[in-house]
């Protein structure tokens, strides 16, 4: 027998309908409620009294509408009624940002601490946490969570690190952080927070493999709007991928030939060169970097279409590499991708990332908005 929808359950639902179609309108007027979710007059009226009152959401003015009459009040919700705070852990960096219920940024800082397994250092990059959540004024009521990006595999209820080489950080627990932290706290791989930014700047991706090309080569395999972590915690794990076991060179992961050591900035870029010198010179035809850098493309073209082989679908480049790819990389990626594949190719499956800035640490801290979204309201 199936149970009927209780009185409690409307209403929530009806609640959850307005504060959603404000959300994506930004600025509506009670009357576009009403008509689009149709739903009458005092039933939009009592929920839009009732969030305004609790600070979910606000007037902003008046609004044109296509009802004969005054101008109407337009709501828009609240944007910072809760904010989240992603943190990225890298070696000698701790990348802190604070995002509204968009997403968009509040407030963002770097600080130079290198990483250590000591109590110390947890104590100090919590400490910093703090210090910023001040800064900016945030309240204990307004913070959701702290979602902390990391280099390594998160175990499935994202409390402790499986797998960490690059960091040493393998069984690192939450509890280091949340000693000093009275929030709910997170570990999140750090190119599914990538991936998880990206299907947030573009709703419309609902299959894709992202590829992170940054320092560390990284991906996310995105399917239905939802990353796929896998069973055990490492799916889209390419960095692992031995392509050259015999004779490339020494992953940190104790293997040789991984695409780590083929399509990563660390292969890239010799020691104390920035991508911004690097580009210019490339862009130069200066034969030294554009030999490098043509290496680079047909080792990168090799991945892709060995991922494509077993994934058909949107392939999306993201990472720090992603802002100094032009037409011609793509197109000379496309070219050798064609040579390689045993089928005709399209050259429609590649494309840049539309938010390759603080990716990462956007995409921890998103993780807590989402939730609020989706369970809470």
């Amino acid at each position: 027998m199936e149970k009927s929808i209780t009185p409690n359950q409307i209403k929530q639902n009806n609640r959850s309908l307005i504060y959603h179609y404000i959300y994506k309108n930004r600025n509506v007027s009670q009357q576009d409620i009403s008509y689009d979710l149709h739903l009458s007059r005092p039933t939009v009226t009592s929920n839009l009294s009732s969030m305004e009152n609790e600070g979910l959401i606000m007037k902003t003015g008046l609004i044109n509408t296509e009802f004969v009459g005054r101008k109407a009040s337009a709501y828009s919700i609240v944007a910072d009624y809760r904010i989240s705070i992603g943190v990225e852990i890298v070696k000698k960096e701790v990348k802190i940002i604070a995002v509204d219920l968009y997403g968009e940024k509040i407030g963002r800082m770097t600080y130079d601490i290198t990483y250590e397994y000591k109590e110390s250092y947890f104590k100090t990059v919590c400490d910093k946490i703090l210090e910023f959540k001040n800064t900016l004024h945030i309240t204990d009521g307004q913070l959701l969570g702290i979602g902390f990006a990391m280099q390594g595999l998160v175990s499935p209820d994202a409390q402790s690190m499986l797998y960490g080489k690059i960091l040493d950080c393998t069984g690192l627990s939450i509890k280091e952080f949340t000693q000093y932290l009275p929030y709910p706290c997170s570990f999140i791989h750090d190119a599914y927070c990538a991936a998880f930014s990206e299907i947030w700047v573009s709703p419309g991706i609902t299959d894709a493999f992202y590829i992170s090309l940054s320092k560390h080569l990284g991906a996310a395999v995105i399917s239905k709007g939802e990353i796929i972590t896998g069973k055990h915690g490492h799916s889209s794990t390419i960095e692992h991928i031995q392509m050259e076991p015999k004779d490339g060179a020494l992953c940190y992961c104790g293997k040789y030939g991984c695409l780590e050591t083929l399509c990563s900035l660390n292969v890239l870029l010799k020691e104390g060169e920035e991508l911004e010198d690097f580009f210019e010179k490339v862009r130069k035809k200066e034969p030294a970097f554009s030999n490098r850098w043509n290496i680079f493309l047909t080792n990168l073209a090799r991945a892709i279409n060995l991922l494509h082989l077993i994934y058909d679908t949107d392939f999306i480049l993201g990472g720090h590499l992603a802002p100094y790819l032009c037409e011609e990389d793509l197109t000379c990626l496309y070219e050798q991708i064609a040579e390689l594949t045993p089928f005709p190719e399209t050259s429609d499956f590649l494309m840049l990332s539309k938010m390759p800035r603080h990716n990462i640490s956007i995409g921890a801290a998103l993780t807590y908005i989402q939730m609020f979204l989706t369970n809470q309201i």
